[in-house]
């Protein structure tokens, strides 16, 4: 049976799509990891076969340590992205307007600010390690608190949680984009999966030499020129000397033919310090379940 490292524990919205992918696949088994580094380096480590990891959310913006450790690593790749739908629901074991103290994970927190503003402005608000630890630490408090949880609705029910407010996110397209991450050795065979495809993309990492006038225009030409469409660009500093950053774009690779596609990214490689591929890769849009 294979196994797929997932940010844990259970009840966080990576374990719901971690469950998600692995209905389509067979026989895979997740694996709860305590944080998306250690997700990564399992899957590197062979201590899992495959990693879903957070790379991006639609009002938050990226998961930086995703990108940071691809870049680094030699020895993984992307297989899958999977968009995610995010619904955040507040759970609790007292009423409504007994709430006095919340819990969540940051990032659920601010796109909540809204509701949380108009609704619980006295409220003391606790940041966690995850929302299913935030469901987890109310579900072991007595109700009499006022103790609540911003969490997906299946944490809430794993640990006891009643439904105070649904849907309480300031927007409701609000997404994550995960990544799917094997080691570039044991690339799986796809699986079938029709019904949810987008398209492919494929994700490009580089350092550009910032010293030299034009330099990011020129590369963004080689694209431009050959039809390749960009559908992200994202600089993350390179970590040797102030000023210096490394480049990750997504690519469409179903608008361009493969020709186009390798012509612009052997011309990338060249204008490059140093350039990686990972991909391509399907992406899947999922509704939560």
């Amino acid at each position: 049976m294979a196994t797929m490292g997932v940010l844990g524990p259970r009840g966080t919205h990576s374990e719901a799509a971690g469950f998600y992918l692995s209905r389509q696949m067979p026989e895979v088994e997740l694996v709860m990891e305590p944080d998306i580094y250690d997700c990564l380096q399992a899957a590197e480590e062979n201590k899992v076969d495959m990693a879903l990891v957070p790379v991006e959310n639609s009002l938050e913006g990226v998961v930086s340590i995703t990108l940071d450790t691809l870049a680094g690593s030699e020895e993984l790749t992307v297989v899958r992205e999977l968009i995610w739908p995010v619904h955040n629901q507040l759970m609790a074991r007292c009423k409504p307007e007994e709430v006095s103290r919340i819990y969540s994970h940051p990032q659920p927190i601010s796109q909540c600010r809204a509701f949380l503003r108009e609704h619980y402005p006295e409220a003391e608000i606790i940041k966690t390690a995850s929302t299913a630890r935030a469901a987890e630490l109310v579900a072991e408090e007595p109700a009499f608190l006022g103790w609540a949880a911003i969490c997906p609705a299946r944490a809430g029910k794993l640990y006891g949680l009643t439904l105070l407010a649904r849907e309480i996110q300031d927007n409701m397209a609000n997404c994550t984009r995960f990544f799917l991450v094997e080691k570039r050795e044991r690339r799986s065979e796809p699986w079938p999966m029709a019904k949810d495809r987008l398209g492919s993309k494929l994700l490009v990492i580089c350092q550009i030499d910032g010293s030299k006038s034009g330099a990011l225009y020129e590369v963004l030409g080689e694209f431009a020129h050959r039809g390749v469409n960009m559908t992200r660009i994202e600089s993350r500093p390179a970590r040797t000397v102030l000023g210096a950053y490394i480049f990750f774009f997504d690519l469409e690779a179903d608008t361009c033919t493969g020709e186009a596609m390798q012509e612009a990214v052997e011309a990338v490689e060249k204008k490059s310090i140093w350039l990686k591929k990972l991909g391509p890769f399907p992406v899947l849009s999922a509704k939560e379940e």
